[in-house]
Parts: C-alpha cells; structure tokens; sequence
C-alpha cells in the first residue's frame, strides 16, 4: 500500500497563493479523486485508505482558508479547487472525480458549476474576484456522501431562534427556546414552526446589519473596508432532540459534542467571522447553495445518504435529489455517521462504491 505524499500547488505563479495537498497514488492513471473541505484537513481522511487500494488514486486538498473560518471566502474557494484539478489533469489522469463529503459537498458542487459556465466576477460585497475559465477545469463527476446542502443552509437550521439582542449572548424568549423543557422534546409541530420563522428573521437581521455596516465602511475611501464580529449560540437545531423530525437511524446530539454546550460556548460554527465571509459562506445570499449550484452542472453524479447521519438529514439529502433527478445514482448506507467513526465495515462499503462507480465513468 502506497504512502501519502504532500504537494504544493500554486494557484496562480505570480500572486499565489501556495496550497497543499497530500496525494495518495493508485497503481494506474485511469481515475483520480479530489476531496476539499473549505476549511477542514481532509489529509487523514478514511477515503485515504479505501480509494487507491482500489485503483482510484486520491488527492486530500486544504484551501487557502485552513482552520480559517473567520476569513473565508468561496468566491476564492473556487480558484484553489481548479488548481488541484489542474494538478491532477497535468499528471495525466483521464477522470477526475470531485468528492463532496459534508461541507465540501456544496464547496464542490459550485466549482463544477463555474467550471462549466463560468459567472462569477467579484464577491457579494463588489471586490473582484480574478477568475477565468482555463484555470478552471470541469471534472467528469461528483460523488455526495454525509453531504449538508451549505455552510448557509446548514446555520439556518442550526442558529438560536430564541435570542432577543444580537448584543447580549444569554438573551431569551422562553418560548422559543429549544433547550427549554417545557417546549419539549417531543417538540409540536407549532412550536417547531415558529423555531425556524425565528431562525430566518435572526439570519435575515444579521445579514441586513452586516450589509448596512460594509455599506457605512466603504463609504470611507480611507477607512477599512472589512471587520470582525461574533455570532452567538449556533446550535439549537430541534432535530438534536426530537428524533421524530426529520427520522432517521441517528442518535440523539449532534457529532461534536453536546449541542446546549455548544450553543453557549465560545466554539462553533460562524462565531467568529468578518463582513464580507459572512455574506460569502453564512448569509442565505452565499453562492455556496449546493443543490442550486449541482443543478447548473451537466456530470454524472453519485449520491450516497448516511442513515445514521447527524449532520445530514434526509430532507438535506432529498434537496440534493430532487435538484438532480435522474442524473444521480442514489444510495443508502446503513447506519452510516457523519465521519464514520470506529465504522470500519462502512468505511469500506462506502469505498468500493466511490470506486466502483468512479472506474465506470
């Protein structure tokens, strides 16, 4: 069994930057796999060991933006992933497939989308953005597995419906708190309803004030043109409790520890971040939406649902469905988590189908 080997990429070789990646070598040039998550390492992930014993050699890609939430931008995203494509394509495979696993799911689904029809010129709040088409190759297929519709998508359903001042993190209304017992769980579907208008109203406010502010800033040509803020209490989601929403084979809680924890803590999605990354990867304007964005590609696609899935729910799953129709080749995996975790058996099953049907393309 071949070792990983680290590379560097240089996105552009005149103004950067340099990414890495680590690169494990099947015994043939027929097929490559690219797996990319935009801020996460994916160098150890199980698909290391699972794709090139089975003659798919795989390349784990970090952006620009590792462990880099607060800053991230998938307008620039984008310019990383096609250098890896193009990596791969100069050292002569003749497939390339993109693997969408949870956030790199909708990470690679915009890539192919411009890949293929190329649209974006600056980010959500006017800076350019140097993109052209011969940097940015189409791959000839997307694999989804534990694949959430958007880092966007994702907050919506995650956000604390029930704070009442974006400036005070223990503001409440009671009763539209989800960690709240007498609210549930089992949680009503009226009470579940109102959760998520609460949701969208605190997204939506979050993104008016940010455009309000990038607006005030820029209005100074000498002043700044970008800043930070913090998110408070993100994850309340009513599935993490009520196992009858949204059912599946998952336990209850959420795949990083004890969401009330989380919620309150100094550490979860989106609590740090700038202006314009919000608007990029948090904001319901972020181009980032996955399904919208698979829709705009024309490859052969494989979509694999985790049962067991925290992160990924069926109706995630089913949007990523309905966006593909009978493009897609469809599978559950049963009692699949979200990483897999100590699932030596899945891990293995969900390898042979990533290869089997990549070798096929």
């Amino acid at each position: 069994m071949s070792v990983s080997e680290l590379v560097s990429i240089d996105v552009d070789p005149d103004r950067g930057p340099r990414i890495y990646g680590a690169i494990r070598r099947a015994n043939n040039k027929k097929c490559a796999a690219l797996i990319v998550h935009p801020s996460s390492n994916f160098f150890d992930h199980y698909l290391m060991e699972e794709l090139p014993k089975r003659g798919v050699t795989l390349l784990a890609l970090n952006t620009r933006y590792l462990n880099d939430d607060p800053h991230l931008l998938f307008e620039r995203i984008i310019d990383d992933v096609g250098a890896a494509v193009r990596f791969l394509r100069d050292e002569g495979f003749k497939k390339i497939v993109l693997l969408g696993n949870s956030g790199g799911a909708s990470t690679v689904a915009l890539y192919q989308a411009e890949a293929e029809n190329l649209t974006i010129t600056e980010t959500l709040t006017g800076d350019p953005v140097n993109l052209s088409a011969q940097n940015l190759p189409p791959a000839d297929g997307i694999a989804l597995f534990g694949a959430h519709p958007g880092r966007a998508l994702l907050l919506l359903r995650w956000i604390d419906g029930s704070v009442t001042d974006e400036n005070d993190p223990l503001s409440i209304d009671p009763g539209l708190d989800i960690f709240n017992p007498e609210n549930g769980p089992p949680y009503s579907p009226q009470f579940v309803s109102k959760v998520r208008n609460a949701q969208l109203r605190r997204s939506q406010f979050i993104t008016d004030r940010t455009q309000e502010r990038i607006e005030t800033l820029r209005a100074n040509p000498e002043g700044p043109r970008d800043e930070a803020f913090i998110v408070h209490r993100t994850c309340a989601d009513p599935r993490f409790f009520d196992l009858s929403l949204d059912r599946n084979d998952r336990e209850i809680g959420m795949v990083w520890g004890d969401p009330y924890r989380l919620n309150y803590g100094p550490r979860d999605i989106a609590r740090f971040t700038t202006l314009t990354s919000w608007m990029s990867q948090w904001s319901l304007e972020s181009r980032a939406h996955g399904p919208d964005c698979i829709a705009r590609t024309t490859i052969p696609v494989l979509n694999l649902e985790f049962t067991a899935d925290t992160n990924a729910l069926p109706s995630d799953i089913a949007m990523w469905s309905e966006a593909l129709g009978e493009r897609q080749e469809f599978h559950r995996i049963k009692n699949a988590t979200h990483f897999l975790i100590g699932q030596t058996e899945i891990k293995a099953e969900v390898g042979e189908r990533l290869a089997d049907w990549s070798l096929k393309l």
